[in-house]
Order: structure tokens, then C-alpha cells, then sequence
């Protein structure tokens, strides 16, 4: 049997400490732009990343458009507007102060990043004359073209873009380093961030992290309810390692959450049924607003919001008359009246109309233009699409000018799913935060996609920003670094490196799957008392019995082992969560049996989970505790209102 050798050295054993002003943790956009906005303000920023910073995170392949910029130039409707609209309707089950920085700040940070070398703009005139473009910017707009507040960018160029700034600004980079703990202190009763541990997932050194302020830029969770042990990477529409450590690790350390109730049945997932994200045809989000035919090659027609047949293929760009504007992408699936834009007859009418199966989108039917900029463009530009979708295909001989490609799922979905397979998308729970971004631990901030209802890119970037500034800020008031409890951090080294002690038991992937098929079981979509008790008992079984059974080969299994370990943490605060609502909801996607009542008043508000003592806490907040969202931003951010703003 021919020798193995691992490329990296050996570190077991090692431990390295740094120290800092601010520490990041997570490469991704939020995480880049936290470290710039630091950075800015002269601070010592470290960012802790787990792959590659250059290409890593949600947005290291690329996005293909960027959601509420409402303050570029060409925009018709104000950040208030949007950003009361995402509240409304989600019956204020909303983050309002993430959802306003979006809206305020987005388009500085598209200047940001054209300033860095991304590319924002159709400066070769490619598109030029089309109708979603304007051709004095040159910038291309998605969805509603007569308000014109998402556009269409090339965000495969991003993430490079901002790995270059971040090294001309001075920040220190730590990649292919996974954060595995928060580092606190008590003072004055109150508990405060002081840095965090890590390893290095190449050589197995331990990282120790100290700064003054400290900000959980990580993903959401994944890979809690699907898992595919044979096609790992397909397992979920973001990167494989993007599972939500960061909120495992703010769950152990007594950090405050909401909406971790909430879940949607699965839209990607090769561990349900799917196929590769925007693979097939569709007319949704990138794929928006293309024609589609059914097997007989009729044309599916497009509706207004009051039902009417729209003749043509621009229309469906444009609100309906008395319409000021339409609501699409990844917040809102099935929006209310009031922001409904233009959608093709519902799936259920359709087959009652006599429609055949299998439908297709037909791309050869749309304007040269409106072809060109789905399949090239935004097919190309979003995530994961560039090589497996648009250059395969295309190396295979699909031309969009001829050939159609079929849907799956009801309709034209990328597949169709069963209610217990589900995922955290549509503006998922998450972290509890002030109007600083600041989490009910002092001195830890967060942003992106750590935040409750987050986001995509602009949300991201935007978040990302400001926190990294309101933590500059705070890091102001801090004298100097805290000494670190060396007992938490021998804690922290057994426990990690306690699978490679090991030669025999159980691997990863066994205990994924494990949690996976007790998350469908239990927690899927009708929940109730003994569906969640059993759950919870089920799951503590796992980390009683199978955890220590865990062993790995190499360092690169020990990181999936230790995902597994967060991903484990996560599922046992969702069943949690779930167990502390005593009714159903809507717009939570959450339906309980025992408790059918739909957000009855006394419920209409954000319930929190925090951790104490190994305790779950349970705690509310109300709907509107972030209070009128210009008056709030506009009373703290003068300073950038007046300087820094663009």
C-alpha cells in the first residue's frame, strides 16, 4: 500500500498567540469589509479565516446581484421605504436595523469595492442600449426596472478585490484557520469578549487570539437537515465548510438568538433531490423573469399581481398600476399583495388549465438582451455557476439561442422536496443585536449572514462595514488586552484534538448523517412536545455515546469533525428554540400540531435563546424594539453621515 505523507508540518503540540485590536472571524464579504472599516479607523485588525480568504465564503465564486442599493443613482425609492417594506412584510418577524444599513450603505460599499477593482458597471458596453440598463452610469438593474434599487453585478471579481485591499490596509491575515472558541471574562458582573482559539487546519497548531473587540462574521448554519455522504459538496447552495460554527460557538459561550425556530423546506441540496443551483430551468431569482413553455411548447403565462396576463416580456419588469414598487430575491418568497411584482400562473392552476409536464425554460423566446444577461451574466456570475453550469453546458454544446432546459420540482423548481428536508434560507434565525451590531456579550459584534433574517451580498457587505466601525469605536475604550484563563484554553486543545487520539470508531460523515435523519425526524415540518423532547434526548445520546467514539486520520478530517461537533451544538439550540414557541407562525414557516394557534398576539414578538450553565434561557424581545429606523441610524452614524459617507 503505497505511503501517505501530509504536505504541511507538523505543529501538534504548538501553540502561537496574537494579539490584536480587532478580531474577525470569517473571510467572507462581511468579514472582509468588518477588517477594512477597522482597518480605516488605524486599528490592528487580525482575520481568522478557514480557507482561502481570496476566494472563500458564500460570495468566493461569485453573486450575480445585489438587493436594496437605494441610494445609487439611478434608484427611485428611498432606504425608509425598502426597508420598512422587508418589516412589513415579514410581520416585523424582520431585522429592521440590518435591513437599514443595507439600504443606507449598500451602494457605498458597490463604490468600495469598484474602488478595489471589483466591477460593478458594463464598462465594455456589452449591454448597452438594453432596457435593465442605464446607460449614462452604466449600471444593469434586476427584478423591477422602473425603480431600478437591485443591480446586476459581476461578483466573481469581488472577493479578490477585497483579499488585495485588505493587504494594502495592513490586516493580518490568518487563513486555512478555523475559530473553534469565543474567549470571555467577567468584569464588574458582566461578561466581555476577549479574543478567541483556533487551529490550524493544515498543521494543527493552536491559535490563541487577544483583542479588544472581537467580530463573529461566520456563516450561517447548514448541512442540519441534509446531508449526502457521497456528494458532500452538493449538500447545500453555499460552500461546504460555511455550517455555522460561528453560532455554535456563540451558543456555548451564552450568546442571545432568535428565530432559530425558523426553517423552509430545502431548495438546494443534493442530499434531498436537487440538481447543482440554477442548473435547471427555472424563472426565479438569477433565471428572473425567463419564459417558460410547457412539454408541448405553449408559453406559460406571467401574471400581474391582481392576476392579469402580461402580453410581453417587459412587463414582467414593471409594478402594476398604483404599484410603487415590487419586492423579489432572497428574503421574500411569496410576498404580500402590496409587494407582489409579476409571476407566471401558479403551478396548481396551470395543470387545471390542461399544461403538460415537464415544463422548461425557454430562453430563445426572450429579447437578444434579456437572453444574453441570464445565460452569460447573471448564469456565470452567482454563485457556483461559472464552471459546473455555464462553462460545462456550454462545452457540451447547450446554446440558450436553441435549446431549452427542463425543470424539476413542481414546476420549475430545482427539485421538490419533502416538508422534513429542510434548511435555513429566506432570512433565517440568528444573532441578537443592538443598534451597534453589538451582541448581548460586550465587546463581541457580529454581521452578515450571523445576524437573525439575514441577507445576500449587500446585506453582507454593508452589516460587515458597519460593525467593523462600531467595534473600532468601542475598542477605543478598552486600556488593554485581558490576560487569558490558560485552563480555557487546555480545555479547548483536548477537546479538539481528542478524535486524533484515536485510530478506530466512528468518522464524520456517520455522525452528520446521524443528526441529519434526527433533524427530518423530529424537527421537520409539523413539530410538537414529544417530537422535540425525543429529539433533544436523541441528540444528547449522540454526544454522550458517539462523540467519543469520534477518530480521524489527518487534519482535514479533524476540521469535518469538528464542523460535525458545531453542527451538532446548532441542532440541539433549533430543537430548543422550537420547544420555547407555544404556537405556530407564518411568516416563521413554523407549524406546530399541539399549538396550531397562528401568531397569537401574546407570541408576536422575537423569542430569545441564550445558554447558561448549560441551561437554555428563554427570554423576548418586541417586534419593534429597533424603534423608527432613520431616526435610530441617523441619532448614532453622524459621524459617517458627515464624513465618511460617500
Amino acid at each position: 500500500m503505497a505511503e501517505y505523507n501530509w504536505p504541511y508540518p507538523n505543529e501538534f503540540g504548538q501553540t502561537e498567540t496574537v494579539d490584536a485590536d480587532i478580531l474577525v472571524l470569517g473571510g467572507g464579504l462581511a468579514g472582509c469589509f468588518a477588517a477594512i472599516a477597522a482597518a480605516r479607523k488605524g486599528k490592528r485588525v487580525v482575520l481568522v479565516e478557514k480557507g482561502a480568504t481570496k476566494r472563500s465564503g458564500a460570495a468566493g465564486t461569485g453573486f450575480d446581484h445585489w438587493e436594496s442599493a437605494c441610494t445609487n443613482p439611478c434608484s427611485q425609492v428611498t432606504p425608509e421605504e425598502i426597508a420598512n417594506a422587508y418589516v412589513d412584510e415579514q410581520d416585523h418577524y424582520s431585522n429592521g436595523i440590518a435591513h437599514y444599513i443595507e439600504c443606507r450603505e449598500g451602494y457605498d460599499r458597490m463604490l468600495d469595492l469598484e474602488s478595489f477593482g471589483g466591477k460593478i458597471r458594463d464598462t465594455e458596453d456589452e449591454f448597452k442600449g438594453a432596457e435593465f440598463r442605464d446607460d449614462e452610469t452604466k449600471l444593469m438593474f434586476a427584478y423591477d426596472y422602473k425603480n431600478r434599487f437591485t443591480l446586476r453585478v459581476w461578483g466573481s471579481t469581488f472577493k479578490p478585490a477585497l483579499y488585495n485591499e485588505l493587504k494594502r490596509l495592513g490586516v493580518t491575515i490568518y487563513d486555512r484557520t478555523e475559530a473553534t472558541a469565543l474567549l470571555t471574562t467577567i468584569e464588574e458582573g458582566k461578561k466581555r469578549g476577549i479574543g478567541a482559539i483556533g487551529m490550524n487546519v493544515h498543521t494543527g497548531k493552536l491559535m490563541v487570539f487577544r483583542a479588544k473587540a472581537t467580530l463573529l462574521t461566520m456563516s450561517r448554519p447548514a448541512r442540519v437537515w441534509l446531508f449526502n455522504p457521497d456528494l458532500t459538496g452538493l449538500c447545500e447552495f453555499r460552500p461546504m465548510q460555511s455550517i455555522g460554527s460561528g453560532h455554535a460557538m456563540g451558543w456555548r459561550a451564552g450568546m442571545e438568538f432568535t428565530m432559530m425556530e425558523k426553517s423552509v423546506k430545502g431548495e438546494f441540496s443534493a442530499a434531498g433531490r436537487s440538481f447543482p443551483p440554477y442548473g435547471t430551468g427555472n424563472n426565479h431569482n438569477t433565471w428572473y423573469a425567463a419564459t417558460m413553455v410547457d412539454a408541448r411548447g405553449v408559453e406559460i403565462p406571467y401574471l400581474d399581481r391582481d392576476g392579469n396576463v402580461l402580453k410581453t416580456v417587459s412587463e414582467r419588469y414593471y409594478p402594476v398600476k398604483g404599484q410603487k414598487f415590487f419586492l423579489k430575491g432572497g428574503v421574500i418568497d411569496e410576498p404580500k399583495y402590496e409587494y407582489r411584482g409579476p409571476e407566471t400562473m401558479p403551478f396548481d392552476e396551470l395543470i387545471k388549465r390542461g399544461y403538460k409536464l415537464p415544463f422548461y425554460a425557454d430562453l430563445s423566446r426572450m429579447p437578444e438582451m434579456e437572453r444574453k444577461v441570464i445565460w452569460g451574466m447573471m448564469v456565470g456570475e452567482e454563485g457556483k455557476t461559472k464552471i459546473p453550469i455555464l462553462q460545462y453546458y456550454t462545452e457540451r454544446g447547450f446554446d440558450p439561442e436553441k435549446h431549452m432546459l427542463q425543470s424539476y420540482g413542481n414546476g420549475w423548481q430545482s427539485a421538490a422536496f419533502l416538508d422534513q428536508e429542510r434548511q435555513l434560507f429566506g432570512a433565517p434565525g440568528g444573532i441578537m443585536h443592538d443598534w451597534d451590531l453589538k451582541t448581548n456579550i460586550d465587546g463581541i459584534y457580529a454581521a452578515g449572514d450571523q445576524l437573525f433574517a439575514s441577507d445576500c451580498a449587500g446585506f453582507a457587505c454593508s452589516t460587515g462595514y458597519y460593525a467593523g466601525r462600531k467595534a473600532a469605536d468601542y475598542s477605543d475604550t478598552i486600556e488593554e488586552l485581558a490576560e487569558i484563563d490558560q485552563a480555557e484554553v487546555d480545555a479547548e486543545r483536548e477537546r479538539l484534538y481528542a478524535p486524533m487520539n484515536r485510530t478506530e470508531g466512528v468518522t464524520w460523515k456517520e455522525l452528520n448523517m446521524a443528526i441529519s435523519k434526527a433533524m427530518q425526524n423530529y424537527c421537520g415540518g409539523v413539530k410538537n412536545d414529544d417530537l422535540l423532547i425525543q429529539g433533544i434526548d436523541l441528540l444528547k445520546s449522540y454526544r454522550e455515546e458517539i462523540v467519543p467514539q469520534l477518530y480521524c486520520n489527518n487534519l482535514h478530517e479533524l476540521m469535518r469533525t469538528h464542523e460535525v461537533l458545531d453542527i451538532l451544538d446548532v441542532s440541539e439550540m433549533i430543537l430548543q428554540a422550537c420547544l420555547m414557541r407555544k404556537s405556530s407562525s407564518k411568516q416563521l414557516c413554523f407549524y406546530r400540531s399541539d399549538y396550531p394557534q397562528m401568531d397569537p398576539k401574546e407570541d408576536h414578538c422575537f423569542i430569545t435563546i441564550r445558554q447558561e450553565n448549560g441551561v437554555p434561557v428563554r427570554g423576548t424581545v418586541p417586534g419593534d424594539y429597533f424603534g423608527d429606523l432613520k431616526t435610530e441610524y441617523e441619532k448614532r452614524n453622524q459621524d459617517y453621515i458627515g464624513g465618511e459617507a460617500r
